[in-house]
C-alpha cells in the first residue's frame, strides 16, 4: 500500500468517526469532508470506494442502529427518539428505519422491547436466600 493511500485511508477514518461522534448533528457532506481535508466530490467518492456506501447513507444507517437501541431500553417516544439520533422528520425517520432494519420503529420495539418483569417478581428474585458462598459449596464437596 502506497504512502498517499494510507494518508488517504487514515483521513476518511478520521471523517467516519467524526460521523459517528457527531450524528444526532445536521452534518453535510462538505462539512465532514473539511475533516478529511478533500473537497466534498473526493471525499464522496473515495468514502463510497473505501466503505461500500455513500457518507449520507453511512450516517443515516449510525442514526438508525443508535434509535434501535433506544427503542429496546427506553421509554421514550418515537418522535423524542427521532429527533434525538438527528432525523428532522419522524416521517422520513419511520421511512428510513423501515428501510435499514425491514421494520417500522413501533414494531421494532413491541418485538424486541425490555420486557416488563412485575415489582414483586423483581423483589422475590432478588431477596437473599440466607445460604452463604461457604454453605453453597459444601453442598458439593
Amino acid at each position: 500500500m502506497s504512502r498517499e493511500t494510507e494518508e488517504r485511508n487514515r483521513r476518511l477514518l478520521r471523517a467516519r468517526d467524526a460521523m459517528d461522534r457527531c450524528y444526532p448533528a445536521p452534518l453535510d457532506v462538505p462539512a465532514v469532508a473539511a475533516v478529511a481535508h478533500v473537497s466534498p466530490a473526493h471525499f464522496s467518492r473515495t468514502f463510497r470506494q473505501a466503505f461500500g456506501e455513500s457518507p449520507h447513507r453511512y450516517l443515516q444507517r449510525r442514526r438508525v442502529e443508535r434509535s434501535m437501541f433506544l427503542l429496546r431500553e427506553t421509554p421514550r417516544t418515537i418522535a423524542e427518539i427521532c429527533f434525538a439520533v438527528g432525523f428532522g422528520s419522524v416521517g422520513t425517520f419511520s421511512r428510513t428505519f423501515k428501510g435499514v432494519v425491514g421494520q417500522t420503529p413501533s414494531a421494532y420495539r413491541a418485538a424486541n422491547g425490555p420486557i416488563r418483569t412485575p415489582h414483586c417478581v423483581q423483589l422475590a428474585t432478588m431477596r437473599p436466600s440466607g445460604r452463604t458462598p461457604a454453605t453453597e459449596l459444601s453442598r458439593f464437596g
